[in-house]
């Protein structure tokens, strides 16, 4: 039986004290700051996501440009901010939104209104929910619009209370990719 010679285990011990300490100094901040992961729960993005689909936030972008219509972001919800939840961004400030059975309307700052096209929504009769966005507002829906729980029932949303937009999919195997 051979043993180690006494610096080659320390020569090891710190070999593996070193790459703990560069993937402590690389990882913790990129977590903290830059990306974060996010497991779906609930039904309200069907089909685009489904429950437990394991997605990749960016928490960057957000710290250069504010969020866009269209992409589905995470964010504390406003009556608990301890939860998170997973929405699409309809309404943007100074926007008025309308949304009901014949559809989503937007009316923009200039005054035009645009019908949105809407394919990844699931399709609902309900009665019109109308509502003006100030500065700093957002209006988000989830696209199980029969089952969601959004800006339509609780309002609009602060944006300080947004975390950061879907990125990545891991999860499901068959379903991985990048989301922008």
């Amino acid at each position: 039986m051979t043993s180690m010679p006494p610096e080659n285990k320390s020569s090891s011990a710190w070999e593996i004290i070193k790459f703990a300490l560069v993937t402590l100094v690389i990882v913790i901040p990129v977590r903290a700051y830059v990306a974060q992961p996010f497991i779906v729960s609930g039904t309200s993005m069907d089909p685009t996501y489904k429950n437990g689909d394991y997605l990749i936030i960016d928490e960057l972008t957000y710290q250069f440009r504010p969020p866009a219509r269209d992409e589905v972001i995470v964010f504390r919800y406003p009556n608990d901010p301890a939860k998170f939840f997973i929405k699409r961004v309809i309404g943007l400030p100074g926007e008025t939104v309308r949304v009901g059975a014949a559809g989503t309307f937007i009316t923009k700052v200039d005054g035009t209104v645009e019908k949105l096209s809407e394919p990844y929504a699931v399709p609902f009769a309900a009665a019109v929910t109308t509502k003006t966005l100030k500065a700093g507002e957002y209006f988000v829906l989830g696209d199980n619009r029969p089952v969601s729980l959004d800006s339509r029932v609780w309002g609009v949303l602060p944006a300080n209370l947004i975390t950061g937009r879907a990125l990545v999919r891991l999860f499901p195997p068959n379903k991985i990719g990048l989301l922008i």
